[in-house]
């Protein structure tokens, strides 16, 4: 199946600026009732690919600040092979090469498979580029769209997931996506779930939650920092953590929920400056992204944003962006409250 998303974050959080937002009308979708069905790992939908060495878990991200650049990433799961990309804006013309890096980690007894990211720059906006990784038999092609230039009247469609889960519900998310007219997906994070599965091998989250202390594992989000590339030394961030990018209309925020946020420390110090190279003439659309929501009231996960969230809202509001602010959004709980409330 031919990919085409680019994935820009991890996080949970969104928030939209926007002149306009028609508030009348909702969805239709009602939720299932817990717990949903876990897709059996035997399922056809995570079928290894054909052939020796086939390149697996294919994806995007955006490589650059502006969106002229993506980094390929994908797993080798029996030797490293070539971390190299064919790429050209003919199907099978291959003409340019672009060199890239593979990396593992071990945790416990667990060992990752090769995992490859190759940065493809130097793109051209509003293009269609055919991609080759792999050799041989089991060589796979794949193409992905560049967006329009930074301007303040590209259209751009954005898809949001936020929890996605390993479940069939999973999958029907996905499947909504793909036929949404969406153009990137802002992937928001949590991946998969050991939700009764108290004593399992854990396999199925093995790469998204490898972090048990006792052990004398201490590198918090090692898997993620070695599966997911950000560009975060484009926007001047000091870690991989918390960046920014701009696509299209749109300037996008991600910031870390678990890092330090408190005044004068260094997620607080990048976020002060780049909220200060916000340009609304250029992107109208302002975009942030976190895990924690700044304010919720669900039991599970009750005032968790409560540290970062009064800094944020006071940080926002004081560079007068709320002139523009009619909405904020987040996936799953309390849309409605004020991001000026910076008491609650």
């Amino acid at each position: 199946m031919e990919f085409r998303s680019i994935l820009l974050g991890f996080s949970l959080y969104l928030v939209y600026f926007v002149d306009i937002v028609i508030s009348r009308h909702t969805s239709s979708f009602v939720r299932s009732e817990w717990p949903s069905t876990d897709i059996p790992l035997d399922s056809e939908v995570f079928a290894v690919p054909k052939g020796y060495n086939a390149p697996e878990q294919v994806h995007i991200t955006q490589g650059d600040y502006d969106g002229k650049a993506v980094v390929i990433s994908w797993v080798t799961t029996s030797e490293p092979g070539k971390s190299e990309v064919l790429y050209s804006k003919e199907e099978h013309k291959y003409d340019r090469t672009a060199q890239g890096r593979y990396t593992n980690y071990t945790f416990y007894d667990y060992t990752s498979g090769y995992l490859h990211h190759c940065l493809v720059d130097d793109l051209e906006y509003d293009t269609k580029y055919y991609y080759k990784i792999g050799t041989g038999d089991s060589a796979r092609e794949f193409w992905f769209q560049t967006p329009p230039a930074v301007d303040p009247d590209a259209p751009y469609a954005f898809g949001i997931i936020g929890d996605l889960g390993q479940t069939y519900n999973s999958l029907s998310t996905l499947q909504h996506y793909m036929h949404s007219g969406a153009q990137s997906v802002l992937f928001v994070g949590d991946l998969s779930y050991s939700d009764r599965y108290e004593h399992n091998d854990g396999i199925r989250w093995i790469h998204g939650a490898e972090y048990r202390p006792e052990l004398g594992e201490v590198a918090t989000f090692k898997p993620y920092l070695h599966r997911v590339t950000t560009p975060y030394l484009a926007s001047k961030s000091s870690s991989p953590m918390w960046y920014a990018v701009r696509r299209a209309s749109a300037h996008i925020i991600v910031l870390s929920s678990y890092s330090p946020f408190v005044k004068y420390t260094p997620q607080w110090w990048w976020l002060k400056g780049e909220l200060q190279q916000v340009d609304r003439e250029r992107t109208p659309w302002l975009i942030v992204l976190m895990h924690a929501p700044l304010y919720n009231s669900n039991e599970a996960h009750y005032m968790e944003g409560r540290v970062c969230g009064p800094r944020l809202r006071v940080g926002l509001y004081n560079i007068k962006l709320t002139s523009s602010l009619r909405a904020m959004f987040t996936p799953t709980r309390d849309r409605t409250v004020s991001l000026t409330s910076t008491t609650t």
